[in-house]
């Protein structure tokens, strides 16, 4: 349900190809998503000043059929371009706002922001919260690891010692460990605890995108470049190739269910792949539409799959592995270009980052 403030918001009509323009329509009406069912085929720590600037967002609320609720968009402020998104346990969302060198904190039930200079030069690509409740920011402007106390939004950076290291996303193994990609070829981590970074040559050199860890703490990255996943050894920093079935698949991004199967965006192909460490086995299905690109992979609470493709007009895509079925959920911004995905219970949060405003599809758990 939508109270306070946004209350006072219309319910907007979705159709399968609205936009933008559709927003001064304030009739509510329900539409089918389309399903389909497809078979396999030496480290500084430089304390910063922090500033922030709160400011005012503009919401507007779909509904759609059940089980999606709905979906809720917040603007941010222009010339953002928000990349990732993480929302905090406090039902708070951090934002990197690679376009302005801020990090964002939407507060999604008043609506307000307030944002966090990085420095200058800054270009945040990744955000996650981590084990201490921080805001922990990829930064390839700065080619440094940032973290922002969530209480009093001080700001630490921890420089990698690589120039034009191309930062992307990064992610805690189960030790506490900072793990994190760099497109220019490398990966590396960061104690956080002690400061220290260590940085590691990526095997088949540049790609490495996303990475995620299983429950079980380990962690796996995408290379897109190399169009190959690859499994990390965190005591040694040594790393396993695994290929997909396909070549030259592009994969973006992954994500790890409950059980540690890791599933893999892949942007080239326009498909989802699972792997399976303990046997070692692989599938891949292709994406619904004439031309699927599968950029941000994210796996819910139930073990479904969500994915943003760029494909046919842009779209959230969800796919359940127990029917091997799609639902597809055209965004409101044509061209929206959701960049990765992060969610809480009920929730998949996405940055529109061609449209300066975050989203988030609401469904039942």
């Amino acid at each position: 349900m939508v109270t306070g403030r946004r209350a006072l918001l219309a319910l907007l009509c979705l159709v399968a190809a609205c936009d933008a323009a559709d927003t001064a329509d304030p009739s509510t009406t329900t539409t089918t998503p389309e399903t389909t069912s497809t078979a396999p085929v030496a480290t500084t720590t430089l304390p910063q000043s922090p500033s922030t600037t709160p400011a005012e967002t503009t919401t507007t609320v779909v509904v759609l059929p059940r089980p999606v609720i709905g979906y809720e968009v917040f603007e941010v402020p222009a010339g953002s371009r928000p990349h990732d998104v993480a929302p905090a346990p406090d039902g708070t969302v951090w934002y990197t706002a690679q376009g302005s060198g801020r990090l964002g904190r939407l507060d999604s039930d008043s609506g307000s922001i307030e944002e966090v200079e990085l420095g200058a030069g800054s270009a945040p690509h990744g955000v996650i919260v981590g084990p201490d409740g921080a805001a922990w920011v990829t930064d390839g402007g700065l080619d440094a690891i940032i973290r922002v106390d969530p209480v009093s939004l001080a700001v630490d950076v921890y420089p990698v010692g690589v120039s034009g290291a191309r930062l992307n996303t990064a992610a805690f193994d189960g030790d506490g460990v900072l793990w994190f990609t760099g497109q220019a070829g490398l990966y590396g981590s960061l104690d956080p605890v002690t400061g220290s970074i260590e940085v590691f040559d990526a095997p088949g050199g540049a790609g490495p995108y996303g990475i995620d860890a299983t429950p079980a703490g380990d962690v796996y990255y995408a290379s897109l470049a190399g169009s190959h996943i690859a499994r990390i050894d965190t005591t040694t920093g040594a790393v396993v190739i695994l290929d997909p079935p396909t070549p030259a698949q592009g994969a973006r991004r992954v994500w790890s269910d409950s059980s540690g199967v890791i599933w893999v965006a892949e942007w080239n192909a326009g498909a989802v792949g699972r792997f399976d460490p303990v046997t070692g086995e692989w599938e891949e299905w292709r994406l619904p539409g004439d031309s699927p690109q599968a950029y941000a992979v994210y796996v819910d609470e139930t073990d479904t799959v969500w994915l943003s493709d760029f494909g046919d007009g842009h779209a959230l895509v969800r796919f359940d592995p127990r029917s091997e079925s799609f639902e597809r959920f055209p965004l409101p911004a044509a061209g929206g270009a959701v960049r990765q995905l992060l969610g809480r219970p009920g929730e998949v949060w996405g940055a529109q980052s061609a449209a300066d405003s975050l989203i988030v599809f609401r469904y039942e758990p």
